[in-house]
């Protein structure tokens, strides 16, 4: 496989530590074999607090495609597994039992004032599939890459079938890897399986509404994933993020009146965004010390400093077209509305650009921000310049963001 053949998009100039770096670090990985051994995102992880898994999952299964499968409950933790078919990746939603547990993930909340009011509530990270676990663990540990032992694992209560990274300086996520063939089934190796009669009830009320509301046949699988993190961290970041996985550097486009950077990789197998999400990366051009001096707006690096650095919002697609004359992201966006959920703007962008888009209110289940975009005709890209600026506004808006760290 060759990471480097793919044309580079955008304006955003990155230093000659990163375009070096950026060759060395996929030329190795090509190498190394790495790139054909690791593939898509299987699934993403989410924590949420005490009592919030159950509302969060009505949530998800009225503004996405996903289904509720099953329950996995361990001692501290119970996992909810959310799927729409093995052609996109899985959610595992898990619940902290007991509000006063302690451990390394609420730990990275409880340092920044508004992620501490939620301490458990975080994105955690991605799992990928891989053809042979342990030799890309291996091939990664060469590399200085650090996971998890098989204790850590288990007193985590992650499943004990994945192998897991230490979370990330850069972004405090972790990266997962599951063994599995591409014909096989997932499965996760934890604690004792049942169907939840709460949840389930939950996941159907949520359907029925779908299916009232004539929505469920509109929402398409998750299309991108969007990581906020420091300004002096964009370029480590994604170079991390590309050592870890099998994708590759699409572009970046600087921001201009939002004093920041949008940036964007993708799998280098070439699938499709259903199937494996592309990866957003998104930094202030310039550290939150120099504003008083610059006067420069700072959504991101607010946001980052507030929250700590983290996903900031799952984008969902939403199939091309028109219902009852409203193109079918308007026709998403008024029928979920007018059940209470708020948004943070209206439907930006046009059809002569190629695509519309809008952020909901961030989620008091998991902080999380649903984006819906629509995309027209061949349209390829994930934003325009206009769009990207609008969003990161309205997002400098969200409550979280504007709370002041005292």
């Amino acid at each position: 496989m060759n990471s480097l053949q793919f044309p580079r998009h955008g304006d955003k100039e990155n230093s000659p530590f990163f375009e070096e770096y950026l060759v060395k670090l996929l030329e190795e990985r090509d190498s190394l074999g790495l790139t054909s051994m690791v593939h898509e995102i299987d699934a993403l992880m989410i924590t949420v607090d005490p009592g919030h898994s159950v509302k969060y999952i009505a949530e998800l299964c009225l503004m996405t495609a996903y289904h509720y499968l099953v329950t996995l409950e361990s001692e501290s933790h119970w996992t909810h597994i959310l799927r729409i078919g093995l052609e996109s990746p899985d959610i595992l939603v898990r619940e902290v039992k007991d509000p006063n547990l302690r451990g390394i993930f609420r730990s990275l909340n409880e340092i920044y004032p508004v992620g501490a009011k939620k301490p458990n509530s975080r994105y955690m990270g991605e799992i990928i599939r891989v053809d042979d676990l342990h030799d890309v663990v291996k091939l990664q540990q060469e590399r200085e890459f650090r996971f998890f032992s098989q204790d850590e694992i288990r007193k985590l209560e992650l499943p004990g079938n994945l192998a897991v990274s230490k979370p990330s300086p850069y972004t405090h996520n972790i990266v997962a890897y599951l063994e599995r063939a591409a014909d096989e089934m997932r499965v996760y190796a934890l604690g004792v399986s049942r169907i939840d009669s709460e949840v389930q009830l939950a996941y159907e009320a949520a359907k029925n509404m779908q299916d009232k509301l004539r929505i469920g046949d509109l929402l398409l699988p998750i299309d991108h994933l969007a990581t906020r993190v420091y300004s002096q961290n964009r370029e480590v970041a994604i170079l991390e993020y590309l050592s870890w996985s099998s994708y590759y550097f699409w572009g970046a486009y600087n921001i201009f009146n939002q004093n920041s950077s949008t940036n964007v990789t993708k799998s280098a197998h070439g699938l499709a965004e259903s199937k494996s999400p592309a990866k957003v990366f998104t930094a202030n051009n310039t550290p939150y010390f120099v504003n008083h001096l610059e006067q420069l707006p700072s959504p991101t690096e607010t946001f980052v400093r507030n929250y700590g650095p983290r996903l900031h919002h799952l984008a969902i697609a939403v199939r091309d077209g028109e219902r009852e004359g409203f193109e079918n992201i308007e026709f998403v966006v008024n029928a979920i509305a007018a059940q209470g959920q708020g948004f943070l703007l209206d439907v930006i962008g046009s059809r002569e650009e190629g695509l519309k888009q809008i952020f909901s209110n961030a989620s008091e289940h998991s902080s999380l921000i649903i984006e819906y975009v629509q995309r027209f005709g061949d349209f390829q890209g994930f934003f325009t310049r206009d769009n990207v600026a609008m969003l990161t506004e309205a997002a400098g808006r969200e409550e979280g963001v504007r709370l002041a760290a005292s």
